[in-house]
């Protein structure tokens, strides 16, 4: 999926549990071939130039689709999959392949750790008996600093921003690149979830602070592109040290 993904793994780690690893592996490569838009071969580049159709493809192609439908009914259409007049489900592929790998390691007895997708992260458990797990957030604008640190149990923290690709979120409005915001967080349950609607809440820019108050479950903190910040209410309950 052209990033980096890591495993952390707290507790003795079985046989069953190095299955785990092996096949969360191996379905993670699965989803790349699958969907990657930079494959002219893999399902999704052939359905959106119309060499094949939905039945055709692997089931977890529909699934995915529909999710992105989802996200785009919640959003108000801010999340969207026609990405420069082709189809591109990246925002919702990644987070949701996280989340599936990370259960697969739960279900072998893996109950506490992290699958981390190119810093979007599922977090299981905590990091040790007593102590939640602590993911440190790259300042989109200063990069040798934290913007912040999350911290929670059983949690998922997804960002979008320009820190490591630049401008590359579209405004669906526009059809331009989204400028607001250099980068938001999000923290909720799923990553499948917090993942696509970090895309969305990143594309409203300023927007999305009145917008995330109303999603049940998500908290949020973003960094603007003139280097302010701002948080919804509940972000406080993640957030290690003072505000900023």
């Amino acid at each position: 999926m052209g990033t980096v993904f890591s495993f952390d793994v707290r507790g003795s780690v079985t046989p069953a549990v190095t299955r785990a690893l092996g096949d969360a592996v191996a379905w993670l490569h699965h989803v790349d071939s699958v969907f990657s838009t930079y494959r002219s071969d893999s399902q999704i580049s052939r359905l959106g130039r119309g060499e094949t159709t939905l039945p055709m493809c692997d089931p977890e192609v529909a699934q995915v689709l529909e999710l992105c439908e989802h996200a785009a009914q919640v959003s108000g259409g801010w999340f969207t999959t026609a990405i420069g007049g082709r189809l591109d489900p990246s925002a919702m592929v990644k987070g949701w392949a996280v989340e599936r790998a990370s259960q697969l390691l739960y279900d072998a007895g893996a109950h506490h750790h992290t699958v981390n997708g190119g810093g979007d992260i599922q977090c299981r458990g905590e990091a040790a008996p007593g102590r939640p797990w602590q993911i440190g957030i790259v300042h989109p604008l200063h990069r040798d600093d934290l913007a912040t640190v999350v911290v929670g149990r059983d949690m998922a923290v997804a960002t979008s921003g320009t820190a490591e690709r630049g401008c590359h979120i579209v405004d669906p409005g526009t059809g331009g690149p989204a400028t607001a915001l250099a980068s938001i967080t999000l923290v909720g349950r799923h990553l499948t979830e917090v993942d696509a609607l970090a895309t969305a809440a990143f594309a409203m820019g300023d927007a999305a602070r009145a917008w995330l108050r109303s999603v049940e479950g998500v908290e949020a903190f973003a960094v603007t592109a003139d280097d302010s910040a701002w948080w919804t209410p509940g972000f406080t309950i993640h957030r290690a040290g003072p505000q900023p």
